[in-house]
């Protein structure tokens, strides 16, 4: 997964449990594209200063996510819901037979292992 893309969904999941300071910087950075330099400017703290918090952020938004794993799991859950989505679009073609309901008892699996 692109570092970036995956920083900014672990951010999803945990940004809330960021400090305000750290929450700013990374929003600066990731949602509103400025430079280290320009936040620095912005909140009157050396580039050094930004570099530094921006670091110490994605090493905490990494150990939430190693600690939790909720990106993981909603990851896990988004491919089986895809997974019963395609089985659940071949049973609207009318193309009912052994694999279909086969892969109805599997998309039953799935729902339950989401579910719990």
């Amino acid at each position: 997964m692109d570092e970036i893309l995956k920083l900014t969904l672990l951010y999803d999941f945990y940004g809330e449990l960021l400090t305000e300071k750290q929450k700013q910087v990374f929003e600066m950075h990731y949602q509103n594209d400025l430079s280290l330099s320009e936040i620095g400017e912005e909140l009157s703290i050396s580039r050094q200063a930004v570099r530094d918090q921006l670091k110490r952020t994605e090493k905490i938004l990494i150990a939430y996510e190693e600690k939790l794993s909720l990106v993981e799991r909603f990851q896990e859950q988004q491919k089986a819901v895809r997974k019963m989505k395609h089985i659940l679009d071949k049973i609207g073609t009318g193309e009912i037979s052994k694999e279909i309901t086969e892969a109805i008892v599997t998309m039953k699996k799935i729902a339950d292992a989401i579910l719990s």
